[in-house]
């Protein structure tokens, strides 16, 4: 009791339970040969109000604009974990997306799906790598005293090219919240040293938990 009373007198902030996972979707070997194509950014949908709509799988998660180089930032965040791994033969990021910007350009009437696969074709790999952001919100304050949270929402598919499957998803939608409003989850306190951290910081933590079962990493 003497620690839960502390912990609500302490001004410090804490990560909120939100969705993070990696789910396997089907049963497949490791795909070791795979091209991750450039993370794209989701602006909400004029029809569903503030959300954003998943290419690949139509899933809404809720969005907003975000600032210049949002995807960029997630992508850095998931290619820093899958290189570091070495187990995947990666096409270079350049012809990734050379062949993705061709096969865009010149698809009629195709489905996202349709052009993810492809490009693998093109590239000769097993498996392509789609990322989707929908929220890149950065935090507005300071460390120790922040008016609005960081929030960050992104989904990362990958798509096995011979048959389309997409054989493993992770998600991860997230807004950071005070240990006050948060009191049972005070593990999250520790690890942000009572602080409250950046989108970039609060996208590398839920791309660490994402990608725990990314299939042949680690």
């Amino acid at each position: 009791m003497a620690i839960v009373v502390a912990l609500w007198g302490t001004a410090a902030c804490a990560s909120r339970p939100g969705v993070a996972a990696g789910v396997p979707l089907k049963e497949t070997a490791v795909l070791k040969r795979i091209a991750v194509l450039p993370f794209a950014e989701i602006a909400p949908d004029e029809t569903s109000g503030r959300s954003g709509r998943c290419p690949v799988c139509g899933a809404l998660f809720s969005g907003e604009a975000m600032p210049e180089g949002a995807a960029g930032v997630v992508e850095s965040a998931f290619l820093r974990r899958i290189e570091a791994g070495g187990k995947f033969d990666l096409v270079p990021s350049d012809r990734t997306q050379a062949v993705y910007r061709r096969l865009e350009a010149a698809a009629l009437k195709q489905t996202t799906l349709q052009i993810l696969r492809a490009v693998g074709r093109d590239l000769a790999v097993e498996g392509i790598v789609a990322g989707y952001v929908y929220r890149l919100r950065e935090r507005k304050g300071y460390p120790y005293a922040a008016e609005r949270p960081a929030s960050v929402a992104f989904e990362i598919h990958l798509i096995r090219v011979s048959d389309g499957a997409s054989v493993w998803r992770g998600i991860y939608d997230h807004t950071q919240a005070s240990l006050m409003e948060n009191i049972l989850h005070a593990a999250s306190f520790y690890r942000e040293k009572g602080r409250w951290v950046s989108a970039a910081e609060l996208t590398d933590e839920g791309m660490e938990g994402v990608l725990q079962n990314f299939p042949g990493l680690n």
